[in-house]
């Protein structure tokens, strides 16, 4: 029912209409019996492609050769074909004789034309119903391992950053890919979840399969230095693998890592491996202590994986005094209300009159989603500027139980450092 056709011709709500509501098929059914008993099973709604031969047929007594014509006829350069008018014409005139007064043939020949060349099949609906209560299934029980198939599956609608995150609202723990622990598809053990170096930017594949090989050969690697003797790699790729936190089980800090790993290479542009007899022993460079600063982590991440780790909220330049919590946003229905989002998604769409209307998908501090309305009366001084955090204010309304903000207002907030930083994230 959310396929274009039924729900462009009011069908997809008047389907969940009757669906809820048992008095409203009573009425469906006494308005126009001959029709809903045809369509019992959908609520005397067209909802499969097959509804339109059988409306066709057996309502306005069309043959099936003509209500097969009727069906395959609802594209623009089929319309322009004599046969399709004919069958058109035939619709109406059998109708007619049949005793319908011309109002009600006509909404029957609307909701037929607007959604039958938009439609699924029966058989095509039933798959995806089995299909999805399977996955349902599978999400409900094995929440974890479910996301991490579903990653390495190459992800789906949303960005790899809400599958990650909907894993640790399950219970993981989100874990950056590792030298030693790591793979190149993301993992699962436990309750832990290792970031594949799949999902890393500027990253090669030789690069990882190269490593992956030897630590399986040879076991895992001890540290910087035993990595750089035993893996011929280049200096740009191992600055990406320290950048993002792969040499971690070393216990030093990156700008340590980073110094040593120049330091390693020298002149060389790649390290170069070599069958030694005798354990040689490198020196480490004694360096002092080094400013750190945790908001580096996460913007080497959102540069490397387009995603930080940690909460994007936790990069604020300011934090807003707001406490309202998107996971109680039910004891706020019919108030105004303003609360704090990270933007996941925006559908844009057009009504009759052809102004803009949105639709937000929001993250909330707490981690729950927040579902936004624009409509064209507050879209024009609403502007969306990218991927990032943003404070919404508007009216909070249900309709089928399902909460949501009718926004009246956005305004996106600046992240810490520079608004250099705040382009990054909009990666």
């Amino acid at each position: 029912i959310i396929r274009p056709g039924v729900a462009k011709s009011g069908m997809m709500r008047e389907y969940i209409l009757r669906y809820r509501n048992k008095s409203r098929q009573e009425q469906a059914r006494k308005a126009l019996p001959e029709l809903y008993d045809l369509l019992k099973e959908t609520y005397g709604v067209m909802v499969y492609q097959e509804d339109v031969l059988k409306v066709a047929h057996l309502f306005a007594d069309l043959s099936l050769a003509e209500a097969d014509i009727l069906r395959r006829g609802m594209s623009w350069k089929f319309k322009e074909r004599s046969e399709f008018h004919k069958v058109e014409q035939k619709f109406f005139s059998n109708c007619a004789k049949k005793g319908y007064d011309k109002k009600t043939i006509t909404d029957i020949w609307n909701q037929i034309e607007t959604f039958a060349n938009f439609a699924f099949s029966k058989g095509h609906s039933a798959s995806y119903a089995v299909e999805s209560f399977q996955a349902l299934y599978l999400k409900a029980h094995y929440p974890m391992e479910f996301m991490v198939a579903t990653i390495n599956n190459g992800g789906g609608f949303y960005h790899y950053e809400s599958y990650f995150h909907e894993a640790r609202m399950a219970g993981a723990t989100i874990e950056l890919p590792c030298i030693n622990c790591g793979d190149m598809l993301t993992t699962i053990n436990d309750n832990s979840i290792y970031i594949g170096f799949h999902l890393l930017h500027s990253i090669e594949a030789k690069t990882v399969s190269e490593f992956l090989t030897e630590r399986k050969q040879n076991g895992q690697f001890s540290s910087l230095i035993n990595f750089t003797k035993r893996i011929a790699i280049e200096l740009d790729q191992l600055r990406v693998l320290i950048r993002i936190g792969a040499f971690r089980f070393t216990k030093k800090t990156k700008k340590e890592l980073l110094w040593n790993a120049h330091f390693l290479l020298g002149k060389n542009k790649k390290t170069i491996v070599k069958n030694e007899l005798f354990k040689t022993s490198v020196q480490e460079l004694k360096l002092p202590k080094l400013d750190y600063s945790q908001n580096e982590d996460a913007f080497d991440e959102i540069e490397l994986l387009h995603f930080p780790l940690s909460s994007p909220f936790s990069l604020l330049e300011k934090f807003p005094s707001i406490n309202t919590q998107s996971s109680h946003m039910k004891k706020h229905i019919g108030k105004t209300i303003s609360i704090l989002g990270y933007l996941v998604h925006i559908k844009r769409t057009k009504i009759s009159s052809g102004a803009n209307m949105y639709f937000g998908v929001f993250r909330g501090v707490d981690g729950n989603w927040i579902d936004t309305v624009h409509f064209p009366s507050y879209s024009k001084q609403q502007v969306f500027q990218g991927k990032g955090c943003y404070k919404i204010t508007g009216k909070v309304v249900e309709e089928f139980e399902f909460v949501s903000i009718e926004a009246s207002k956005i305004k996106r907030l600046y992240y810490q450092n520079s608004e250099n930083t705040s382009t990054r994230l909009k990666s």
